[in-house]
């Protein structure tokens, strides 16, 4: 028996690019990994964060820039890492072109699908720290937990409950109260 294992083919990113428009899909080192799509709860949990953060920014004046999935962030070319953040915040504009964000957007929020649970709890924390995102906000609807990590100060895993009032640590003033979401949904 042989100890050559072949090695799964690397997607490129013209291949990537080429995928059919309503494919939702992930790479993590060219290999290519597909999503399903978000629940109704996800999508209302996205939209109610995307609202608290561009009305936060806007009145504030400020000049970083919410966006939420599906919207591209390449992390890596070689190998090729492309990720959809559910929500992320961008404040450097140099980072964004037509089609993506490339390089570390400044705080990414995730929102827990049943499906895939690992991938935002392990592979992703490791990608985002990895590649400078300075916060990052693990929203889980199913366990009604929202796990922060400020990578900036080395603060990894701290869980709140859906009654908690979260600090948005890349801002001064920004908390964010998930009983008012937990209510809208009816958590």
């Amino acid at each position: 028996m042989s100890a050559f294992q072949p090695q799964p083919e690397t997607i490129t990113l013209e291949q990537y690019e080429a995928l059919p428009e309503n494919v939702r899909a992930e790479v993590f080192d060219g290999q290519i990994t597909y999503m399903a799509s978000p629940s109704r709860d996800h999508q209302l949990i996205s939209m109610e964060l995307s609202t608290l953060f561009h009305t936060y920014i806007k009145k504030k004046h400020g000049s970083c820039r919410v966006f939420h999935a599906p919207f591209d962030v390449k992390i890596n070319d070689s190998p090729l890492t492309i990720v959809q953040p559910d929500l992320m915040i961008v404040c450097d504009p140099g980072k964004l072109d037509t089609n993506r964000c490339n390089g570390a957007p400044d705080f990414i929020i995730e929102i827990i699908s049943p499906g895939n649970p690992a991938d935002d709890y392990i592979r992703k924390l490791y990608y985002y720290k990895n590649a400078g995102v300075r916060e990052y906000w693990i929203v889980d609807p199913r366990r009604k937990i929202v796990t922060v990590n400020y990578f900036e100060k080395n603060m990894l895993n701290i869980q709140y409950s859906f009654d908690s009032t979260i600090k948005v640590h890349i801002y001064e003033d920004l908390l964010i109260d998930f009983s008012d979401l937990a209510e809208l949904l009816n958590l």
